[in-house]
Parts: structure tokens; C-alpha cells; sequence
């Protein structure tokens, strides 16, 4: 490690693979010194410019702030809070277009100024030695200080790292075109940004501060050089211009050889690295109490009539600096948020500045052409040899088309710095940053769905096995308890305690009281009894009177009847059911009759046949009016007698004619008329033969 710092302080820089020189254009913008803008009409002041969660909102609308007034307070990790830029009325709270290259909406407090420009109360800190480091981290982080030279990292968890550093690296290099806002910070307030890495040796008790800064800005390292003699932990390095040399991990290799490793961040090493933005902002906020609310913001470009470095308030739309500097906007004109290498059009100018805003660029047609449609790759591996990561950018673009993430990741994209030195080379025009920018959004959504679903599977297994455990105790619940064995003790006393009972006196009221639930018990149980079988005694009474009255009914009712009239009802029963049997006899012959009329002899005639038929019909109405005399006699005479009469006549007649013929008898009558159909049908072929 001697031996390294050594080399250091000798001045010594180790070269990182990769890396093109693009023309600078950095004289452009250097020309004159930083200059404060007037204030705008309005501030659109997002909530979220730094890497982490929104604080949660402590203003509303309609509400009167101060400069430097807190409008956000931090409520989670990684996350800090947001200042009002400058005095005035809160117009609004909303969605508006985001500082991004989808221009997503997210909410932004809406800021009137007043014109007062009132700061609220302030609480700088002269000595911030005798702070401890605890409350050293606590103004950064209440100040609302991060990144500004890239991601926006919030500074305080940086400053508040748990391994130990080795090396603070300051990032003065600035190594993209057009950009100069660090170069002109440092040289005019190389103090300010000596006082802030100070206050980080403080926090992170280095053994060296490297202070890189390129070799095309001799103003700035005189400067840096001047303000940071009395400290002599600080060394200002200068390093090659070639670009991307202010990326972390390249940054890191040039000043001390060493290599992040993929995956790791620079804290892995002993590293930690600090943008002289940011070390200025960190001094403003311990010794003067000033929140983050503006910044220096590069607004240069061929159509930018007045170009330089001006302070911008955060939230100052991107239309108002182009006004304050001379805009004059060519057809089709095309606004880039940072530099050409690693900026991004903007879709409108009415978006506001955030933290990391370091540039603005407005480049006319020739000085910075539209990209040309996209070529087949011809393989020429120029975007490999530039690339600062060593990776392969024509596998990774293969791969990213293909959406084989897998492979996107075993290739280490995520390595990948999107310095768009590739891009810059390809002879073919393949936009190939573009590409791992999407294949980027779309592994980590993919991680985030994974992580998700692995969660709901955890909180499922957990409430299996929860259900599982409740449907068990629960069964356990139910099940009987197995007897333990007793000891010699408890068994001792179970049975001092049955000779105690046994010898107890019985007494007359216990022997009474016994009794009497006795008698409840068998009194309950005949109850219960007589409940289970109802008593249908009243009604079978009822039932038998009733009989009773029916009988005697029938009684009165034949003793009063003459005797006469009960001889003369017999009488024409018994004459109805000789009737009758005689009609049926009668309709039977009829039938036979008629069954063998066609097979008659030639001596048969048809007057013949008509008076058989009329004579059947006759003998038919008869039967029918002798069968309803014999109805009409029944219902009269007494049923025993009409019984006995109908008997003895029926016996005498066919036996299809009994109404209760038994199957015996039916078969009887049946073979009987078979009999005299044959017989009949004989006597028919006779005469016929004759």
C-alpha cells in the first residue's frame, strides 16, 4: 500500500481499456464566468430527484413557503428531502412530464415565486470539527444533498459508509463534450470545494484524497492545487483527456489501479468516490445551513446565442434558461438534458431542472446530425475495442434482439456504463446503447416479478403449514387424554379419601334427600314414557260410539219397514236377477248368432238376420232395464237378504256374469264357450257340405 501511495503522489496514472477522443467544444461555454439567472414564473420542483423513495409531502396548495423551506420529509431509506428553490405561493400539486426520455409524469409541487426570494430560519455550523459523526450525517441528510454528477446517490449513505476507506476519489474530470459546469465551479470556488472534502475526511477518515481532474483544464487544476495546499492528504491528480475517464470504475483504475469488481461497488475496495458538485454542496449545507436548490447547469450549442454556466434554481424549466441565454431554435429543433454522449432529447422544454441536470445542450443540424437509419453490423469489432468495460457489444446487441437474458447476463451487461463509446464507432449507425438500455428495464422488471412470486410462494407454504397446525390442534383438542400413570402419593390420597366417605355417618337428610331425587329421576322417566307413546285411548272411544249409533240406526230403521213390503222387496230382487240372467243368456245366442251368419245356408234370408238383431237389441235393453230395476230393489231391501238372493240366482247363470269370479271359474266359462263355438262352427260346415 506504501508503495502505491507512493506512486501516486509521483504522479503516476494506470490506463483503462478502451476509451475514444470526441471533440470537446469546451471553450464554447468557458468564455465567461457563472451568472445567476433571474427568477422564473414559475418552479416545477419534482419530488423525486435521486435515486430512492419520495419523501412524504408536508406542504399543500395554497400554501405560503420560504426559501430553503423543507416541502418533503424522508420516510424511508435512500430517500431525502426536497427545499422550496425560493420564496412564493404553492400553486399547485400534480403529475408532470419527468427529467427522463419518456417524460413520465410524477408529482411536483407547483411554485409561484413572490419575487422576496425570504430565506427561512438557517443553522450554519462554524466548526464542524466538533460535530460528531452522527450529526455530520444528519445535516446532509436533511439538507437534501446527492449525487450530482450522475445517478444521484444520496450522499448520506455514501458518507456513512460501515467499511473502512482507503482511497476518496473526488470526480473533477468532466470528460464528456460541451460540459463544463465542474470545470467552472472549481475555479471559482476551489475552496468551497476543498471546505467540503474536509468535512468527508471527517466522516470517512481516508488515508489519501485523489482529486482527478483532466489535463485540458489547467485553470481548474491551478485553482484546486492553490485552495488545497495546507491539507497535505489531498493530492490533485491530472489525468489523460480521453473520455469516458470520469466513470467511476475507469476513474478508480487511472488513479489506483485497481478494478471493481463486476457486480461490487467501489466500497468493496476501500474506494469511495465523491463529484466536486456534490463536496460543494455538502459545504454549503454545514457552514452556511443551505439546503440543495440550485446548481451550476452548462446551456450551450450552435443555436445559444449567449453560451456559458449559469446557477439555476431547482425546478426552473428548460424553456427559461434557453431564453435567459438566446435561443433560437432551428426547424426541427432537437434540446438534449447533458451531454452528446450520454444525454437524451427532451420531449418538451417544460420540464424542470433536477439535481443531476449538468448541462443543457441545444446543437443545431451540423453540429449534431440525426442519427441515419440502422445497418446490418459487418463485424469489424471497433465498438469492442472502444468499449471502457471490456465487454462485447456486438454479442450483448445480438442477444439483447433475441431477449435471451440469461445470456445478456452472463455476459455482463449490467457492467456496462451506457458511455455510448460504441455507438460512437459503429460504422453501421446500430444505436446499440439503446438496446441495453431496454434490455436493462426489462431484466430487472423480470427479477422483480421473480421476487414477487417467490414471496407469494412463502406466504402460501407459511399459511399451509399454518392451517396444518390448527387443523392438528384441534384434533388434538378432541382426543381423550391417555391416563398417566398415578404415583404412589396421589394414589395415597384417592384412597384416604374413599375410607374418609365410607366411614362418613349417614345422616337422615342425606338419606332424604337421596330419596327424593330418586323419585324425580323415575318420575321424569315415566314422563318421558308416556311421551314416547301417545294416548289414542278417546278416540278409539269415540270411534266405537259411533258404530254404535250406526247400528242402532239400522235397527229402527228395518223394524219400522212392514213386513209385506220386505217380502215384496225380496221378491223383485229376486225376479231382477232372473232377468237379468236371462238378458245375458239371451245376448250370448245373439252373439253366436251373428258369428256364424255369413256361413249360413242359402235358405237363410236377410229378413232372418234382421230379426235376430232386432230380437238381440230387444233381449240387450231388457237386461239393461232389469239390471237397473235390480239396482234400485237392492238399495231397499236389507243387504243380507239382497246378498243371499243375488247369490242363489247367479249360481244358476253363466259364470262371467259374477261380479267376485274366482280365476278358477273364469277359466271354466272360458273353455265352455270355446266348446260351443267349435260345435257351433261344425254345424255350419255341415250344412254347408250338405
Amino acid at each position: 500500500m506504501e508503495k502505491l501511495i507512493a506512486q501516486i503522489k509521483q504522479g503516476k496514472v494506470w490506463p483503462f481499456p478502451g476509451g475514444i477522443h470526441p471533440p470537446g467544444q469546451k471553450t464554447i461555454s468557458t468564455a465567461q464566468a457563472i451568472t445567476r439567472l433571474p427568477l422564473p414564473d414559475k418552479l416545477v420542483v419534482p419530488l423525486k430527484q435521486h435515486i430512492g423513495a419520495n419523501g412524504k409531502l408536508l406542504v399543500e396548495k395554497g400554501q405560503q413557503v420560504l426559501k430553503g423551506q423543507a416541502l418533503t420529509k424522508p420516510v424511508a431509506n435512500w430517500s431525502v428531502p426536497i427545499h422550496a428553490p425560493t420564496s412564493g405561493v404553492i400553486t399547485d400539486i400534480c403529475q408532470m412530464p419527468s427529467a427522463h426520455p419518456s417524460a413520465l409524469p410524477e408529482l411536483s409541487v407547483i411554485i409561484e415565486p413572490d419575487g422576496q426570494d425570504n430565506w427561512c430560519t438557517l443553522t450554519p455550523v462554524p466548526s464542524p470539527n466538533l460535530l460528531s459523526h452522527d450529526q455530520l450525517i444528519d445535516i446532509i441528510h436533511d439538507r437534501g444533498i446527492a449525487g450530482m454528477g450522475g445517478a444521484g446517490f444520496p450522499t448520506y449513505i455514501k458518507a456513512d459508509s460501515r467499511k473502512a476507506i482507503e482511497y476518496l476519489i473526488v470526480n473533477a474530470v468532466e470528460c464528456e463534450p460541451y460540459i463544463t459546469a465542474d470545470d467552472m465551479l472549481m475555479r471559482e470556488h476551489a475552496n468551497g470545494i476543498v471546505a467540503g472534502i474536509e468535512i468527508m475526511q471527517q466522516l470517512l477518515t481516508p488515508t489519501l484524497t485523489i482529486v482527478g481532474i483532466e489535463d485540458n483544464k489547467p485553470e481548474a487544476i491551478a485553482a484546486m492545487q492553490a485552495a488545497a495546499e495546507h491539507n497535505d492528504k489531498i493530492i490533485i491528480q491530472t489525468v489523460p483527456t480521453i473520455y469516458p475517464s470520469g466513470g467511476e470504475k475507469q476513474l478508480i483504475k487511472l488513479l489506483t489501479n485497481k478494478e471493481v469488481p463486476s457486480g461490487g461497488i467501489p466500497a468493496d475496495i476501500g474506494v469511495l468516490v465523491q463529484n466536486v458538485g456534490t463536496l460543494f454542496a455538502v459545504n454549503q449545507a454545514v457552514f452556511e445551513g443551505k439546503p440543495l436548490i440550485e446548481r451550476v447547469i452548462t446551456v450551450t450549442g450552435n443555436t445559444i446565442h449567449k453560451p456559458g454556466n449559469v446557477w439555476a434554481l431547482l425546478g426552473t424549466e428548460i424553456k427559461h434558461l434557453l431564453d435567459c441565454q438566446g435561443f433560437s431554435p432551428v426547424p426541427q429543433q432537437r434540446v438534449v438534458m447533458g451531454g452528446p454522449m450520454m444525454g437524451f432529447t427532451l420531449p418538451t422544454v417544460r420540464i424542470g431542472v433536477v439535481k443531476t441536470t449538468n448541462c443543457i445542450l441545444a446543437p443545431d443540424h451540423n453540429e449534431l446530425a440525426e442519427p441515419g437509419p440502422e445497418k446490418a453490423c459487418i463485424r469489424c469489432s471497433a465498438c469492442a475495442d472502444a468499449c471502457p468495460a471490456s465487454l462485447l457489444p456486438q454479442q450483448l446487441q445480438w442477444f439483447a434482439k433475441s431477449k435471451e437474458y440469461d445470456k445478456l447476463k452472463e455476459h455482463n451487461l449490467f457492467d456496462c456504463i451506457e458511455c455510448g463509446a460504441c455507438a460512437y464507432v459503429c460504422p453501421s449507425e446500430i444505436p446499440l446503447v439503446q438496446y441495453y438500455r431496454v434490455a436493462k428495464v426489462e431484466i430487472k422488471e423480470q427479477q422483480a416479478e421473480q421476487v414477487k412470486a417467490e414471496r407469494a410462494k412463502e406466504r402460501f407454504e407459511l399459511r399451509k403449514l399454518r392451517l396444518e397446525r390448527e387443523q392438528e390442534a384441534r384434533q388434538n383438542r378432541h382426543k381423550r387424554k391417555p391416563a398417566t400413570e398415578k404415583s404412589a402419593d396421589e394414589k395415597q390420597k384417592i384412597a384416604d379419601a374413599l375410607a374418609r366417605v365410607k366411614n362418613k355417618p349417614a345422616k337422615d337428610d342425606d338419606k332424604s334427600a337421596v330419596a327424593a331425587a330418586i323419585a324425580r329421576a323415575k318420575a321424569k322417566k315415566q314422563q318421558q314414557d308416556t311421551t314416547l307413546e301417545p294416548d289414542n285411548s278417546e278416540v278409539a272411544l269415540e270411534r266405537a260410539a259411533r258404530k254404535e249409533q250406526a247400528r242402532k240406526y239400522k235397527e229402527q230403521k228395518a223394524a219400522s219397514d212392514d213386513a209385506p213390503a220386505q217380502q215384496d222387496d225380496k221378491k223383485s230382487a229376486v225376479a231382477a236377477a232372473i232377468a237379468r240372467a236371462k238378458a245375458k243368456k239371451a245376448a250370448q245366442a245373439a252373439e253366436l248368432e251373428n258369428d256364424n251368419s255369413e256361413n249360413e245356408t242359402a235358405a237363410s234370408t236377410p229378413a232372418d238376420d234382421k230379426k235376430a238383431a232386432v230380437a238381440a237389441a230387444i233381449a240387450r235393453a231388457k237386461a239393461k232395464k232389469a239390471a237397473q230395476a235390480e239396482q234400485a230393489a237392492s238399495v231397499a231391501s236389507d243387504d243380507s237378504q239382497s246378498k243371499s238372493a243375488s247369490t242363489a240366482i247367479n249360481e244358476t247363470v253363466n259364470a262371467e256374469d259374477k261380479p267376485e269370479q274366482t280365476a278358477q271359474d273364469k277359466k271354466k266359462a272360458a273353455i265352455a264357450a270355446a266348446i260351443a263355438r267349435a260345435k257351433a262352427k261344425k254345424l255350419q260346415q255341415e250344412g254347408s257340405d250338405k
